[in-house]
């Protein structure tokens, strides 16, 4: 039902100012790289931006050459059937395996018949092996 694989995600903490992820998006664009993910939200007056891409080190250089300081760290991306209940089904699995999900995001269109969904929670080795049951 689930396809799930492990994939890096880069990591970035900024100042919350209009125009920076504008920024960050073309620093990324301009080294050719695909973003295949992204979310975004201010904690605690910061702004947290999270991007799995098709490059990380490309990504990161062009990041860490304007002075961001991008962490990349260990993720799920899960392909799911776009329908009603999925996420339900998704967070069952992992609830059941005792999982605790740190962070989640997901998107998908009107017509798809799936969506591609990034998390990371406490074991997301074991994430894998439960979402590919």
């Amino acid at each position: 039902m689930f396809t799930a694989q492990q994939v890096k995600e880069i990591t970035v903490e900024v100042r919350n100012e209009i125009g920076v992820l504008h920024e960050m998006a073309k620093l990324v664009a301009e080294k050719g790289v695909s973003i295949l993910a992204l979310q975004g939200g201010v904690q605690d007056g910061r702004a947290v931006i999270r991007m799995v891409t098709d490059d990380n080190l490309r990504a990161a250089d062009a990041l860490r050459a304007r002075n961001y300081l991008p962490l990349e760290s260990e993720a799920v991306m899960a392909e799911i059937p776009h329908r009603p209940g999925m996420l339900r089904v998704l967070t069952e699995k992992l609830a059941r395996a005792g999982l605790d999900i740190d962070h989640l995001y997901a998107t998908a269109g009107p017509g798809d018949v799936h969506c591609n969904l990034i998390l990371s929670c406490t074991d997301n080795g074991r994430a894998i092996v439960e979402l590919n049951r």
